[in-house]
């Protein structure tokens, strides 16, 4: 017999791909299961139109651990003091970003930047609150050592994966492609050798910021002074109305007043609060008092 157009002789004795796969049916249930599992350890909301992502993204999990179904991925994931349970939410966090992505966030601190820098001599603190791979703290630096502002950063994810890259500040260099060759210059260095084809960020840029790992919905944040900029974008668009409402009376109390909270193009979830007032596109101050 003939085999069919494009398979080998001798492929028959095993599987082919997309029948493997077929055997891993996500059902209602085990959808819904992983819906409720991801909103209660990191408090994304995925709509029902999130299905194929679900499997697409646990699928890699189950392979890695031999499970035999969604079911008993999830119930690897359930188990008491599971070290799966990190892997999991990492697996479903969503995590587009870039080099200043949204430029006139990056033109508003720069102004900021070069105000403060002007009048005070204490660091600007700034908060990357959902910051990725780091490509938005990163930008943050940069603004900032271009103005001549001396600078605190922190970096906040829930995601591990993606926290060590942003510390690491190491990046391909299609990455940082888009950027003016002279801030390319001043802010990265070249990989050369087995690393070519790489950029790492400069020693000066590197002091300037400190990664952490946080849940922006867990009841009780680390002890931290205030800031007087925080980022916040394209993250409570996953949350629902009450738990938006939540977060930004906590980033007004974390906010000096007259500080900037920036948030991503189709968010809006700090105007309803009294402690915020527009100041620009997506931008808002905090009101003295």
């Amino acid at each position: 017999m003939r085999n069919p157009p494009g398979e080998h002789a001798g492929a028959a004795a095993s599987e082919p791909t997309w029948l493997a796969e077929a055997a891993f049916q996500l059902n209602d249930r085990d959808f819904g299961r992983a819906r409720q599992l991801i909103d209660e350890y990191a408090g994304i909301k995925l709509s029902l139109q999130k299905r194929n992502m679900v499997y697409n993204r646990l699928l890699r999990r189950l392979r890695a651990h031999g499970a035999h179904s969604f079911g008993a991925y999830l119930d690897l994931v359930e188990a008491d003091h599971s070290s799966e349970r990190q892997a999991f939410v990492n697996a479903l966090t969503t995590n587009l970003t870039a080099f200043f992505r949204e430029p006139h966030h990056f033109e508003l601190l720069a102004a900021r930047a070069a105000d403060h820098a002007r009048r005070a001599k204490a660091p600007l603190r700034v908060w990357s609150s959902a910051c990725s791979t780091g490509e938005e703290a990163w930008s943050i630096a940069m603004v900032l050592r271009e103005a001549g502002c001396a600078a605190d950063i922190r970096a906040s994810d829930i995601d591990s994966e993606v926290l060590r890259t942003g510390t690491a500040g190491v990046y391909r260099s299609e990455r940082v492609a888009d950027l003016e060759p002279a801030r390319l210059k001043k802010h990265f260095l070249r990989g050369t050798g087995g690393n070519d084809g790489l950029v790492s960020v400069r020693p000066e840029l590197r002091s300037m910021v400190r990664f952490f790992q946080l849940n922006l919905q867990s009841p009780e944040w680390p002890r931290q002074d205030r800031y007087d900029v925080i980022f916040c974008r394209n993250v409570v668009i996953y949350f629902d109305r009450d738990a938006q409402k939540r977060l930004a009376a906590r980033f007004a109390d974390m906010l000096t007043p007259g500080g900037l909270l920036v948030v991503g193009h189709s968010e809006s979830f700090p105007a309803a609060h009294p402690a915020f007032r527009s100041c620009g596109r997506t931008a808002y101050e905090r009101a003295a008092g």
